[in-house]
């Protein structure tokens, strides 16, 4: 497979432009500028040209022209736009996933799996460009009809990460685009390529509408860029997603200003194995969970609480599982495990697990980063299996690679107590065959996650649901379900027909 036409057919050249005002794109001069390096053969992919205030008052300026012509246009209509952004993206699928593959480090099959996402996501918007639904509601008030109704924001800033470079700003702009609302993307400093590719894709299709370029636009750039529109008044919403310490800051800044925000932050997932399991389902979903994307995933499942009575023979079978995962060049599609996004992600990799065997930890597989032939990049590493405490403090935090910790429990009130029992709250999965042990888990004394699955692993969540945690995971949701209500405001109307004035809870004022 050559990259390079893969770039050149997605119209990515040597050297980014800042900045893109939806038809037409904006160089920044005498910025700074950064490598792109890919982290499956160290070879510089491309540069970037960090944008400045210039070019991000210009992309304000453009989203604002936008607005108020976009939001006119019917919703089906604009479901209509999102329908052929899907049916291009069709088109560029096998490219655009092989790119992000290359820039990011996922197996191609994931890198596919993401623009497939995009795609989805896509159709999904578009039938509910027809279904933007408000409420009826029954007055108190003879002659007096009330109703709910929802009306687009503004502007929608989007702070994507790395690991998911593409789809998570799909779920976000797809969403708002049919809901009446402009988007300005402010993609990972560390995959500015693919988010790249994707807007020249999205080019294509408002030129072929004539449209007005400022419906989706994006910039390049650093934290800095990131600060200035959670600050930025202009900016109704803004949706980051990122570590907890980021969104921290992102809510802070936001909520200074009174702005709305949507956080889509860390995750510190478990899978419970109960004895009543099917041990064989079980160890696939776990494997999967804590290896897939290279452990670069907010669901990647990072703890597995296994009964004592079959923790042994589970550990054995995860030890035996791992041994098969072949690592590799993500484009090989007989490769399962990519390299780390970077040298710093390696660095993380191997303090983290210095900590851990610190704090009296075990490394039962795994741990060592990967030298020679293929992986010279210096970003490749082993997937790691471990025996830990879930009161260690490296258990407690989340580190972004393939380390999964596993520990015991007695029952099952002791293994949710032990699931619940970290700052975050993303996902979460137990593996059981019993009916009574399901149903305990989704109770209102089980998992306190925003995703809680029975028989399936913690990743690889579909569109069609909500999709966000609680506690320090932010309390946002994105992609299915009413998300959509995040990216409109909400107006209760009341219309009095009766002739009369009479006022709520009995009130007399006659004058």
């Amino acid at each position: 497979m050559d990259i390079n036409n893969v770039l050149k057919e997605l119209g990515i050249s040597g050297q980014l432009e800042s900045a893109s005002t939806g038809t037409q794109w904006l160089t920044a001069l005498g910025t700074s500028t950064r490598e792109i390096i890919s982290p499956v053969d160290g070879k510089k992919l491309a540069s970037v040209v960090y944008a400045g205030e210039t070019e991000y008052e210009a992309i304000i300026r453009r989203a604002e022209v936008a607005f108020p012509l976009w939001r006119a246009m019917p919703a089906p209509a604009r479901g209509e736009i999102v329908r052929q952004i899907g049916e291009a993206l069709r088109e560029n699928k096998r490219n655009l996933g092989t790119l992000v593959s290359y820039e990011m480090g996922k197996s191609l099959q994931e890198g596919m799996g993401e623009v497939q996402e995009m795609i989805d996501i896509c159709d999904f918007a578009v039938g509910l460009s027809r279904q933007l639904y408000g409420l009826t509601m029954q007055s108190e008030r003879p002659g007096h009809r009330m109703v709910e109704q929802w009306h687009p924001l503004g502007i929608v800033g989007i702070i994507s990460a790395f690991n998911f470079p593409v789809a998570v700003w799909s779920w976000n702009a797809m969403l708002a685009a049919v809901c009446g609302d402009v988007c300005i993307w402010k993609p990972s400093e560390k995959t500015p390529a693919s988010a790249a590719a994707v807007q020249h894709i999205i080019q294509k299709v408002l030129i072929a509408n004539k449209l007005p370029e400022g419906i989706f636009t994006i910039i390049q750039g650093d934290r800095e860029i990131g600060a200035r529109m959670a600050a930025d008044k202009r900016v109704a919403l803004v949706s980051a997603t990122g570590s907890t310490r980021m969104g921290k800051t992102v809510a802070e800044v936001v909520g200074l200003r009174l702005g709305k925000s949507l956080l889509e932050l860390g995750g510190n997932n478990a899978i419970i194995v109960s004895e009543k399991a099917n041990l064989d389902l079980a160890l696939r979903a776990v494997v999967f969970g804590a290896v897939g994307t290279a452990g670069q995933r907010c669901t990647t499942t990072r703890r597995v609480i296994i009964h004592q009575s079959i923790y042994k023979a589970f550990l054995q079978k995860l030890i035996s599982a791992y041994g098969q995962i072949t690592i590799g060049s993500p484009l090989n599609e007989n490769i399962l495990m990519g390299p780390l996004i970077d040298k710093d992600a390696v660095t993380a990799f191997t303090k983290a697990l210095s900590r851990l065997q610190a704090e009296g930890g075990k490394v039962l597989y795994g741990g060592k980063v990967l030298e020679g032939t293929g992986y010279e990049s210096g970003c490749y590493v082993q997937p790691t299996l471990a025996e830990a405490h879930n009161h260690f403090e490296i258990v407690q935090e989340e580190t972004f690679a393939p380390i999964l910790y596993a520990m015991p429990y007695d029952t099952l009130e002791q293994a949710i107590a032990m699931q619940n029992d970290v700052k975050q709250g993303l996902s979460s999965a137990i593996f059981t065959d019993s009916l009574l042990e399901a149903e305990q888990f989704l109770s209102f004394a089980g998992s306190d996650c925003g995703i809680a699955n029975v028989n399936i692993g913690t990743s690889g969540a579909e569109i069609g649901g909500a999709f966000g945690g609680e506690k320090e995971t932010g309390g946002g949701r994105e992609s299915g379900s009413d998300s959509w209500k995040n990216y409109m405001r909400r107006q209760t109307n009341t219309v009095n027909y009766s002739g009369k004035l009479p006022l709520a809870q009995g009130i007399k004022f006659d004058i």
